[in-house]
């Protein structure tokens, strides 16, 4: 009696890989956070922005502590240059890994100096497949996708909270006002 293979099976669906990498190589290129070889796409820079952000956050928490604390502007300071010097190198490493995925040159950065030309970086998709500065970066995976929509919900709560808080200050003194004038008077 023969055996019957398994892969003759004229009933068996077909099989095929299927996944978000470069179809000719089927490699991608890990990420590298601190290095300005290599690519990142739009939305994993997106989100490494918005998580740069939330970091800086209990920075500038414990600098403001630390100058409360010992009274001295000067360590503050220190605190705050050290790292902005840091922040400022790791987001144009980051930039420059971005314009390699536009396939543009990490020179390009420069012309994020000019005003709202950087938002190129947030909108242009990167070159499908591999370019001259190496294989697509890694699929998205769902903490990058959430992570992405901290810094727009920062950009939109940003300016919700500079129209509402005034306008909000502004009702609440009209409110005190009207109380205070429609209280009776009292004569001595």
């Amino acid at each position: 009696m023969a055996t019957a293979n398994p892969s003759a099976n004229p009933y068996q669906p077909p099989r095929a890989a299927v996944a978000d990498i470069d179809r000719a190589s089927g490699e991608v290129q890990p990420i590298n956070l601190w290095s300005a070889r290599g690519r990142i796409g739009r939305l994993r820079y997106l989100a490494y922005l918005g998580a740069s952000y939330l970091l800086m956050l209990p920075v500038f928490f414990v600098a403001g502590l630390i100058m409360a604390l010992t009274n001295s502007p000067f360590v503050a300071m220190a605190i705050y240059v050290v790292v902005g010097i840091v922040y400022a190198v790791w987001a144009v490493m980051m930039m420059i890994q971005r314009s390699h995925d536009m396939g543009w040159s990490g020179w390009t950065v420069l012309l994020a100096i000019i005003p709202f030309v950087a938002l190129i970086w947030l909108f242009k998709a990167g070159t499908p497949g591999s370019n001259e500065y190496g294989a697509p970066p890694p699929p998205n995976t769902r903490s990058v996708k959430i992570l992405a929509w901290v810094f727009p919900a920062f950009i939109v709560l940003g300016i919700v909270a500079a129209i509402a808080l005034p306008a909000y200050q502004q009702y609440v003194m009209r409110a005190k006002a009207a109380q205070i004038q429609a209280q009776p008077q009292q004569q001595p």
